[in-house]
C-alpha cells in the first residue's frame, strides 16, 4: 500500500455517511475518519469489526470478585477474626451474606478502572501525546475521511469530489 492518502473534508455527517458508503462500495480503502462528535452507524458503514472489550470487562470483573473473596477471607477470617454483633467469624461461607456488597463493589471497581487502562493502552493514548487529527477543524465542525491512494490518484480525487466533499488534500502519511 502507498503511504499517500487523500483527505476529503465534509461539513455534514449525513453527507459523510453517504460518502463512506459510496467509497466502500467502490472498493477503496478508508484509512481513518475524523469527526468532531460520534456519528452513529459510522463504524458499521466503514466495515470495522465489533469490539471484544465487553469480554475483557467481564474478565476484569472476575478478577475483582476473586480479589474481594481473597481479601475478605484473609482479613476477616484468617488474620484478624472478630466477633461482630455476636456473630463469630468461623468460616467465610457463614459470613458471606455480609460480604456480598464488598464483592460487588470490588468487581465493579476492578472492571471500571482496568477498562479505562485497557482503553488508553489499546487507543495508544499516552500522557502528553500530540493530537493526530489532520486538520484542527475536525474538532469543531468538519469531518475528514482519509482514503488510501492505491492506483490512479486523479481518478480517486474526481470520485471523491462527486461525493459532496468541501475540500480535498493529498498528503503523505
Amino acid at each position: 500500500m502507498s503511504s499517500k492518502v487523500i483527505q476529503a473534508m465534509y461539513n455534514d455527517d449525513d453527507i459523510l455517511m453517504d460518502a463512506v458508503k459510496e467509497v466502500r462500495a467502490a472498493h477503496h480503502h478508508i484509512e481513518e475518519v475524523y469527526t468532531p462528535f460520534p456519528v452513529h452507524g459510522l463504524d458499521k458503514a466503514m466495515g470495522l469489526k465489533g469490539t471484544r472489550i465487553a469480554i475483557t470487562a467481564f474478565m476484569y470483573g472476575c478478577v475483582g470478585f476473586s480479589f474481594a473473596i481473597w481479601m475478605m477471607n484473609y482479613m476477616m477470617i484468617e488474620q484478624w477474626p472478630q466477633d461482630i454483633g455476636g456473630k463469630p467469624s468461623f468460616t467465610f461461607f457463614q459470613n458471606m451474606p455480609a460480604f456480598v456488597p464488598i464483592m460487588f463493589e470490588l468487581s465493579v471497581f476492578f472492571a471500571a478502572h482496568l477498562m479505562v487502562i485497557t482503553f488508553y493502552m489499546r487507543s495508544r493514548l499516552w500522557p502528553f501525546k500530540e493530537a493526530e487529527n489532520p486538520d484542527p477543524r475536525t474538532t469543531d465542525d468538519m469531518f475528514v475521511m482519509e482514503v488510501a491512494v492505491d492506483g490512479n490518484e486523479k481518478e480517486l480525487i474526481s470520485f471523491l469530489e462527486n461525493t459532496g466533499t468541501v475540500e480535498i488534500k493529498v498528503t503523505e502519511k
